[in-house]
């Protein structure tokens, strides 16, 4: 698949849909959240989050990650091959600086995949201060 196809790809053939300008600072940290899991490079990680961001891979997760370090090293430890995976995303609104993603995470070969809901609040810099995910196993 060539770049363009994949870039494609990952936002589901024809793009997501926003709903307006307040969607712009999610639509552009989103695009830098896909550009992090293409590379899993830790400045591209680094770059989403605020230096005490607080990244939750669950609602209520008693061990969340906590500041660059952690979240950089997790990510890391559990990242996934570009090859791996699409990624289609559309955002469902906003209350101030508090934003809600929906997402479609398609594993390729064997793996299961995920419907994904995502709470991210942006900070004024427009990197994140806290992200919740939420995941459920998308189901034939």
């Amino acid at each position: 698949m060539t770049l363009p196809d994949r870039e494609q790809a990952l936002v589901g053939g024809g793009g997501p849909r926003y709903n307006g300008p307040m969607s712009d600072a999610i639509r552009q940290w989103m695009e830098k959240y896909i550009t992090a899991w293409t590379t899993n490079k830790p400045d591209d990680i680094r770059a989403l989050f605020t230096e005490d961001a607080v990244y939750a891979t669950r609602p209520y997760d008693p061990d969340a990650w906590r500041g660059h370090g952690q979240i950089v090293e997790h990510w890391l430890t559990e990242a996934d091959e570009p090859e791996e995976w699409t990624f289609e995303w559309e955002p469902l609104g906003a209350d101030g600086d508090l934003h809600f993603v929906q997402g479609r995470t398609t594993y390729l070969g064997d793996r299961p995949s995920y419907e994904n809901l995502w709470v991210v609040r942006l900070a004024p810099d427009g990197r994140a201060a806290a992200f919740t995910e939420w995941f459920m196993e998308r189901r034939p």
